[in-house]
């Protein structure tokens, strides 16, 4: 029987278990195969408070994980793959380990949205990428793309110009989202190319991605651009699905809260990118980690534990 558990490791899971660890909760972080969060896939952090000349995502995350450690959080780096909310004490399947709880935290944050076309799943790592700083070293010299128009695009296609021969931004658009310092500096790279109003339509290459196929879709003008990369920086979408009809969600997937940061479910409460659409930043979903660590003692003595 665990006090708390933790599902997920980003910002928010990791202040969450540094929390409910000084609390002598001896939390149980359920972190997933790539921990971390998205910081993970990131490199300057420069607006987490603390770090005047910035720091990388990757080194963020792992003194978190440090200082969660040193106050006694445990880990397992393994995806949940079901729970059971329906009764206490609450259940979290932890790979295929059923663990009981007496509180849950659910910080599981939010996944890459990709296009979802055809051979997708099989191109995963063999040209397509979610993550530009995890994989930008491997096309050196090469022809990329990346998808998007928000200051994740500008930050990955700058970042890919160390090593990529050109990078194309494609824009389903044509107005930009980015910040008007971030588009700036991508529109100045000579090594970036932006086009507007261009979405991909298929993936070409056998075992390996050699291109795309392109359409304008305002002139309907179709194309083909040759393309050993293709990063997508398109957005995000909740990491709800594991919590079925458990968790009331929103529209698009956002898990609601009922009251501070506790669910409709006594004993769940959360926090971070999985019901932040709003702000989705580091320092917010630290903010809110905090909070429902906080939140989940305060029940925790509540309730006699």
């Amino acid at each position: 029987m665990e006090n708390v558990i933790i599902i997920g490791s980003g910002p928010a899971g990791m202040t969450a278990a540094i929390y409910a660890a000084r609390a002598d909760l001896n939390p149980l972080v359920a972190g997933g195969i790539q921990w971390g969060g998205l910081l993970m896939w990131t490199t300057e952090v420069e607006n987490f408070p603390g770090f005047p000349g910035g720091i990388i995502g990757p080194e963020l995350m792992s003194n978190m994980k440090k200082q969660a450690e040193r106050f006694g959080a445990k880990f397992e780096f393994k995806d949940v793959t079901e729970v059971d909310f329906g009764s206490q004490p609450l259940k979290v399947k932890i790979a295929e380990q059923w663990h009981e709880t007496k509180a849950v935290i659910v910080a599981a944050g939010t996944k890459p949205r990709t296009l979802k076309l055809p051979r997708e799943k099989e191109l995963i790592g063999r040209g397509l990428s979610v993550c530009a700083t995890c994989d930008g070293a491997f096309f050196k010299d090469k022809e990329v793309i990346v998808l998007g128009g928000g200051d994740s695009a500008m930050e990955e296609a700058t970042f890919l110009t160390k090593f990529a021969k050109r990078v194309r931004i494609l824009m389903r658009g044509d107005e930009v989202r980015a910040s008007k310092i971030m588009y700036q500096k991508a529109k100045d790279d000579p090594k970036i190319e932006i086009m507007f109003n261009t979405e991909v339509t298929e993936y070409l290459g056998d075992k390996l991605l050699e291109g795309v196929k392109i359409i304008n879709n305002k002139t309907k003008e179709e194309g083909e651009l040759e393309a050993q990369g293709l990063f997508f920086a398109i957005g995000h979408v909740p990491a709800s699905k594991v919590f079925g009809n458990q968790l009331p969600t929103d529209e698009k997937g956002y898990l609601l809260k009922k009251e501070w940061s506790m669910s409709e479910v006594a004993g769940v409460f959360i926090a971070g990118d999985i019901e932040d659409w709003r702000y989705r930043q580091a320092v917010t979903a630290a903010g809110a980690g905090c909070m429902a660590a906080i939140d989940a003692t305060r029940w925790l003595h509540q309730n006699g534990e």
